[in-house]
């Protein structure tokens, strides 16, 4: 059989790190590749009891039954007062969405606003899974430089005049994959940039409730004056990425069109799922749980930086997050660690993801993208142990 795949599919490959996770999936390996919560950290008992408690209720049916695609109103009405706690004020649920996951609003914003050939700014490097969104809807990515502190906001500004973007997508609090978390003078430019210049801001946040050091800093979004920006985030991080649920916060018009796009895709975010997350907020077990995950977290990304300190080349530079999950490093620009060294890990049980998925000119073969919430401190210490020998063994001589 030929198979005659649309044009949008035919020369799509899959997304780096999901064929990762089909690599590491042995339990001998220690993987600092994926980004899932700790699995000590899911919450299965707060879980069991809220859907126990739900489906023995008189709201039982309903929840089984098919809901409205704009979501489950007590979950819209919940994720209202929670977006506050980035200074987000929504007037009514007409700027608020339902969505299966923070990737579903990527997917549906690009749906929304993306025809073939736009252009979609991206800060270099960026979530690895928005080249692959971007190829589906057929748009041009465009990388714009990264500062320590984020991007840059002067060739942010001259890309946006010299490409002419429909969109730029952005992760500013802890970002996937560097860490990197944009200060308060940054995003009030950047809304202020993207609003003067019409373009979409999609913001994405799927890790800003897991801060370790600081305070929490405003959303982009809560500067929005001229209706530009697109909010996302989940409780995936928080809660659980298989119950898929999340919210998109936008001006009634965009919520309208992601609602439509959303209709054609999987016609209502499972119910279940948003009555769960509901009850989280509602009863204050978000709260509890956040509480009880970030010093753990915290310990294990403490547990990373020390022991790279102690066993990694002089010359690898790497981030040091105030919350999230990820650490970003970086070689000499003569190292590549995409390939050999990466199979040679991997050999050696180690995983970690190569940086040069994150870039849409095929550059980064020189970084990697560690993660450390969902290892436990031993393993960290062996692991990057392990990593730190192989580095200093490819590495050292070429720098």
């Amino acid at each position: 059989m030929e198979y005659k795949f649309s044009d949008r599919c035919k020369n799509l490959e899959g997304n780096a790190i999901r064929e990762i996770f089909k690599l590491i999936s042995r339990p001998d390996i220690i993987s600092f590749a994926g980004g899932m919560p700790a699995s000590l950290a899911l919450p299965k008992d707060d879980v069991l009891k809220i859907i126990d408690d739900l489906l023995t209720s008189d709201r039982a049916i309903a929840l089984l039954q098919y809901g409205a695609t704009e979501g489950y109103a007590p979950y819209l009405e919940a994720g209202r007062e929670y977006v506050k706690r980035v200074g987000i004020n929504t007037s009514d649920s007409s700027e608020i969405l339902a969505i299966s996951g923070g990737q579903q609003g990527i997917d549906l914003t690009f749906k929304a606003f993306i025809n073939k050939g736009d252009v979609v700014l991206v800060e270099a490097p960026t979530y690895v899974a928005v080249p692959h969104i971007a190829k589906t809807y057929e748009a041009k990515l465009v990388g714009v430089a990264s500062y320590e502190d984020g991007i840059n906001l002067r060739d942010l500004e001259n890309k946006i005049i010299t490409e002419n973007p429909k969109l730029l997508y952005l992760v500013p609090t802890f970002s996937n994959p560097t860490g990197k978390t944009l200060p308060v003078e940054k995003r009030k430019e950047i809304a202020r940039i993207t609003a003067k210049h019409n373009v979409i801001l999609l913001e994405d946040n799927p890790y800003g409730e897991l801060r370790y050091d600081g305070q929490t800093i405003p959303a982009i979004k809560s500067y929005d004056e001229a209706g530009n920006v697109v909010y996302l985030t989940s409780f995936s991080k928080t809660i659980s990425p298989g119950m898929r649920v999340g919210l998109a916060v936008a001006s009634a018009p965009v919520i309208r069109k992601l609602t439509i796009g959303k209709q054609a895709t999987d016609v209502h975010t499972v119910t279940l799922s948003q009555a769960v997350a509901t009850e989280f907020l509602k009863r204050g077990i978000l709260d509890e749980s956040l509480k009880r995950n970030i010093p753990v977290y915290k310990e294990k990304r403490d547990a990373m930086l020390k022991a790279m300190d102690k066993y990694f080349p002089k010359s690898a530079k790497w981030t040091h997050p105030s919350g999230g999950l990820f650490i970003w490093v970086t070689f000499p620009s003569n190292v590549d660690v995409s390939t050999d060294i990466f199979r040679e890990a991997i050999a050696r049980k180690v995983a970690y993801v190569s940086g040069d998925s994150s870039f849409v000119d095929g550059s980064g073969k020189n970084c990697l993208r560690l993660n450390f919430s969902n290892a436990t401190v031993d393993d960290i210490n062996k692991g990057i142990k392990i990593l730190g020998e192989l580095l200093k063994e490819r590495v050292e001589g070429k720098c």
